[in-house]
Parts: structure tokens; sequence; C-alpha cells
């Protein structure tokens, strides 16, 4: 493919994606419970400035401002007229961005869940699930983005139609699941599901992985997870600033600066090709994160405990995959 993405992938051992959206926009007062989405254009200036810090910090690629920018979550707030519109503009604002940088900066269309239970459970039908994505990629593709981003998935149903919506729109896509109970997704998808269900996609991502979840321990296991299922398609990883915490009536994230530089070189060690952040974190985390893979050099694949070490202990007992037969084979793999 001659997309910008898959040129820097074949270029770089390593990508440094971006940081927190909500987190960043909440510091600039965005209040609780307000769409996000609706600041690309009642307050530009505060994208660029979310955008660029991400640039700043050394960002190869920054994810739009359009989270939750589908018909099934902006009808929340009566916008679900304006998909079209607020996808476009974030892209718009990204692409600016990225533009003026001097280098080459991916801009990647954010697609988050619709928020809706898919079928036989829920009412969410595959078709109107590709419908409501596909709608949202077209905004993006038309505001210039250069690769979709799917993510923080829960349901398998809900990936598969998102990449049907990619393929409609004719553009080059990445996707990653949120692994936040017990080693699973949500909807029960553990990270061999994942890596297994990815390859067998008729319009499979450029890269795939993990993102937001518990914290940057968990998302480490996960990751071993999908590397110990072979899969060769670059890998994602977006770990949690540390664990949630509240103080004062807000959401507060623990994690260092030096603790999410510890994460991403361990990221990078474990086999993860494109390295962020998620909740919490700020562009000081992404300066740390970018010295230490810029500076530190390779070590080997780490194990189970080298993460718990560094990065504090894993929230469930099991990586999610301890029901089926070849979890712990797996598990015994990636400890040696």
């Amino acid at each position: 493919m001659s997309d910008l993405l898959s040129t820097l992938l074949a270029e770089r051992d390593w990508l440094m994606a971006d940081g927190a959206t909500g987190t960043n926009l909440f510091n600039m007062g965005l209040a609780s419970g307000e769409p996000p989405e609706l600041w690309n254009t009642d307050q530009p200036d505060n994208i660029r400035k979310l955008y660029q810090g991400a640039v700043s910090a050394g960002s190869d690629i920054f994810l739009t401002n359009s989270f939750g920018g589908n018909a099934a979550r902006l009808k929340l707030h009566n916008a679900q007229g304006r998909v079209a519109e607020l996808n476009r503009v974030a892209a718009e604002l990204g692409r600016e961005v990225a533009d003026r940088s001097g280098r080459k900066v991916v801009v990647a269309g954010s697609m988050g869940p619709t928020g809706e239970i898919m079928a036989p459970m829920g009412a969410l039908t595959h078709e109107l699930a590709v419908e409501i994505f596909h709608e949202q990629a077209e905004g993006l593709k038309a505001g210039g983005v250069d690769v979709l981003w799917v993510e923080t998935i829960s349901a398998a149903e809900e990936f598969k139609a998102a990449a049907e919506a990619a393929r409609l729109a004719g553009m080059p896509w990445c996707g990653t699941m949120s692994f936040d109970t017990a080693g699973r997704t949500m909807m029960g998808v553990t990270s061999a599901n994942f890596a297994d269900m990815v390859e067998k996609l008729p319009n499979p991502p450029i890269a795939f992985g993990a993102n937001c979840g518990v914290g940057a321990s968990d998302l480490m296991r996960t990751l071993l997870g999908f590397v110990a299922q072979g899969t060769e398609r670059p890998i994602i990883a977006k770990g949690n600033a540390g664990i949630p915490k509240y103080h004062d009536g807000h959401i507060h994230y623990d994690g260092t600066p030096e603790l999410m530089a510890e994460y991403a070189v361990l990221a990078r060690d474990a086999g993860a090709k494109i390295i962020g952040g998620c909740c919490g974190t700020m562009p000081e985390h992404l300066r740390a994160m970018h010295e230490a893979l810029s500076s530190r050099p390779r070590g080997p694949r780490p194990t189970l405990e080298t993460i718990a070490e560094k990065l504090g202990g894993f929230s469930s007992a099991s990586d999610g995959t301890g029901d089926e037969g070849a979890a712990p084979r797996r598990e015994r793999r990636r400890r040696g």
C-alpha cells in the first residue's frame, strides 16, 4: 500500500502515537457530559492545541477529535445530523497541524464504538452498524485523514462492521479493542480471539492492538497475548497513564512521565510497532516516552514478572484466556 502510515511503518522501527483526547480537553475546560466533537466547530483553537501538543511532543500519529462522532452517539446530544460536518472539521484541523509540522505526521480519523449493543443481544444490526460507521468514515475522509482509526471496541461484531465501513470508504484503517474485564473485552473477546479474527477479515487493518483498558501492566499482558499468536501484522499499544483515581470530584490518572517512558520501552521490546498513550496521557508523558524510545536500546522481550516489577501488578490473575485449552501453553511461552 502507498498510504503514509504503511510507508512510515516500512521505514521505521517504531512510531509514536498520541495521548489522551478527553483528559487534555477537560483540562482546557470541557464540561463533564459535553460532547468533545462539538468543540471542532465551537472551539477550534483548542482542538488545534490538542493536536499540536502531540506533534510537539514527538508523535508520528495523532487521532482526530471524533471518537464519539457517529450518529448513535451524537443523537444523545441532538447532533446526529452533524456527523459529516463534525468529522470533516476534526480532520481538516488535524490536516492543518500535520501539514505545517515540517515532517511526516499521520492524521488518524478516530472512530469509537456506537454505544449500542449488537444483535442478537441488542437492536444494532450489522447493516445498521456499517451504515453508522460508513457515514463517519466518509466525513473523516472528506476532511483529509490519512487513515481511519477504529478504537476502544468491545464486540467482535462491531469491529467487523467498522472494517466493512472502511472498505466502503476506500480507506486504509487500523483497529484496537479495549481489554478491561479480567484480560477480556467487555463482550468477552480475548487477545487470542482478536488476533485470530483480524487475520480472517476480508479487509484486514494495517495494524491492530489494544488501547485504554485498566493500566499499562494489563495492556502489556494483552500485547504479549497478541505476540504469542504469531502475528506478523504491526501491533498497536496505547495504554492508560496509570490507574484512575478520584480527587476533588474529578478523575486523575496516577501514571508519571517516568512510568509511561518505562511502559513505552517495554511495549517496543514486547513487539509493538505503534506506541502511544490513552486516558491520562498528557504531552509531558509523550515527551518522556519519545525520549526513552529514542535513546534506550532495544532489550529482550519482557516477562510478566518484569512488567509487574516495572509497571505495577496486574488487576486480575488471568489474561482472560485461562478457560481455553491453549492458554497455559501460551503463557509458558511468554514467560520463557
